[in-house]
């Protein structure tokens, strides 16, 4: 099932998400909704989605980062923004630990700002706790682009959107920062 993606404004999206419990996480519901999500996800298509994203305010996302999203890059690019494919999983109730400062910037959009884009400061590492789609603890530890992914999602879950983050003069249509942006 594909679900509606809420865009900026949606009051959703700048709260703090609520936590999962354990007999939450391994309910019927919320594997049906990591399943719909994952759907939403790939439909969109996009590397992550936050359960605020649908207008549920839980600590709930999910990653994936295909191969064939960087069909379209060269290898210095994805060297250059250390991208590599990531499986997809779920990530429940997470704290995460930058492990450098934010200043690696990089171009960056999102499923809830539908055709912007803007340039965003991010670690180039860092450490997440988390529970996993079966409730299990997870240590994932996480550089360049999975990095960034991580701290975009998570960054959600506590009602911070890209472009609380952005440099304001970068933000633009995707169509013009394919133009004119990239330079």
């Amino acid at each position: 099932m594909i679900l509606k993606i809420v865009t900026a404004g949606e009051p959703v999206l700048r709260q703090k998400a609520r936590q999962l419990t354990q007999e939450e996480i391994r309910s019927t519901l919320i594997q049906d909704l990591i399943t719909h999500m994952r759907d939403t996800m790939r439909d969109a298509p996009g590397v992550g989605l936050a359960a605020p994203q649908i207008g549920q305010s839980l600590q709930l996302t999910v990653i994936e980062d295909k191969e064939e999203y960087q069909q379209k890059m060269t290898e210095a690019e994805r060297k250059q923004f250390e991208r590599t494919a990531v499986p997809f999983h779920a990530i429940i109730n997470p704290t995460i630990e930058l492990l450098g400062p934010a200043d690696i910037i990089a171009a960056e959009g999102c499923l809830s700002l539908p055709g912007f884009m803007a340039k965003v400061p991010r670690a180039r590492a860092v450490r997440v706790q988390c529970l996993d789609e079966h409730g299990e603890p997870r240590t994932i530890e996480a550089s360049g682009w999975y990095a960034r992914i991580l701290q975009h999602e998570i960054d959600h879950l506590n009602g911070r959107l890209y472009i609380d983050l952005m440099q304001s003069e970068s933000f633009s249509t995707i169509e013009n920062y394919q133009r004119h942006g990239k330079k």
